[in-house]
């Protein structure tokens, strides 16, 4: 019993440390500073920087902040709080609570206080064997506010193994997970499938495989059904994750890889149905949990704010990957007092071109943590 026991906790690290590849990701690639980061609310964003519309919700060392009108507000405890999400209606926060062993859905309200647990992922207090334990992560609720879709380890067969198989699930909102089914199989110890959006005719989410050359990478999926097969959006040589769709519903925003040491804002149209072309938007720094303002003027994202440096906040207006037309240059009225040709008109100056905002200087965010943005 002793030794099946040590086994399950070296396999449950196993477990995390893979099966939950996406998740740390970027988390891998922060450098260690000498000066740790300071809490948000000790200072306010850059004087310079523009105010953001509604309020944004970021994460902090395991504590949920909230920017409002250019000010921070520590909502939680440093207690393992991540991933923030929003109810349909606004009124609510989705956010998951992780352990050392497990993690669950909770609901918050917007001002941090919780609600009701919806999920119960912790075994019985009686039973020794951690692979009962589960983990669920990246809440999202339908358009309606009755499903709730997350990433969950439901499928590895416990108790007896360990593998993980983290995959897309749904289960009624006001259920319990008894309840719940799965949509994907995301395979054995790839990362799985992860960041599930819902969306009008199934669910877009990451899934993370090993494509041809052997590297492990992400791809945005879709499937119209449960347990279909899907359909691949991106290739995998791009290894694209992290999709935010804009409030208007024509664009996801991802980051996107290209298998190298970056970590690239890139856009995309969207049908509904696919995507269009990728357009990398930034090139020059790494980019994590790009996320629409809510009336659609710009994205946020973090980056680190110098080389090596934690988790930044970064602001990038609208103008910047969808720059107005330029405005034509009045046409001569006939008959005015022309003699000879018409002259040509002056070429218009090159507008500056628009460059992203960096909001704060001495704060380190959870770059593993979605971002939510409320209007």
């Amino acid at each position: 019993m002793i030794a099946r026991f040590v086994l399950g906790v070296a396999l449950a690290a196993v477990m995390v440390v893979v099966g939950t590849f996406s998740y740390i990701y970027l988390g891998s690639r922060q450098s260690k500073v000498a000066v740790p980061p300071e809490k948000p609310t000790v200072s306010t964003p850059r004087a310079q920087a523009v105010v953001l519309p509604g309020t944004l919700y970021v994460t902090q060392s395991g504590a949920l902040y909230d920017l409002s009108a250019g000010r921070f507000h520590q909502l939680t405890a440093e207690a393992g709080w991540t991933q923030p999400t929003v109810t349909p209606d606004g009124n609510s926060l989705l956010v998951v609570r992780q352990n050392a062993l497990f993690s669950d859905v909770y609901v918050l309200n917007r001002f941090g206080h919780v609600v009701r647990q919806v999920t119960d992922n912790a075994a019985p207090p009686r039973n020794l064997d951690i692979g009962y334990n589960h983990w669920s992560f990246y809440p999202r609720l339908s358009a309606d506010g009755q499903t709730l879709w997350m990433t969950y380890d439901g499928l590895k067969c416990h108790p007896e193994c360990y593998d993980v198989s983290l995959a897309v699930w749904s289960m009624p909102f006001n259920g319990n997970i008894r309840q719940a089914h799965a949509w994907t199989d995301g395979g054995y110890y790839t990362g799985g499938d992860v960041q599930p959006i819902p969306l009008a005719g199934g669910v877009l989410y990451t899934k993370y495989s090993y494509g041809p050359d052997g590297k492990l990478v992400g791809q945005l999926w879709f499937t119209s059904r449960a347990g279909s097969y899907g359909r691949p959006l991106t290739d995998p040589s791009v290894d694209c994750r992290s999709p935010s769709l804009s409030p208007d519903g024509t664009q996801f925003a991802m980051v996107c890889t290209y298998e190298k040491q970056v970590s690239y804002l890139t856009i995309a149209s969207w049908t509904g149905e696919t995507l269009g072309p990728l357009k990398n938007i930034i090139t020059n720094q790494l980019v994590a949990q790009p996320t629409w303002a809510p009336d659609g003027s710009g994205i946020a994202y973090f980056a680190p704010g110098a080389p090596a440096g934690p988790f930044q906040l970064w602001w990038l207006p609208k103008a910047a990957y969808a720059p107005p037309p330029p405005s034509p240059s009045p046409s001569p009225t006939p008959g005015g007092p022309h003699n000879g040709p018409l002259p040509s008109p002056s070429p218009a100056a090159a507008a500056p071109p628009v460059r992203p905002v960096q909001l704060t200087t001495n704060n380190g965010f959870d770059a593993t943590s979605t971002m939510v943005w409320l209007g």
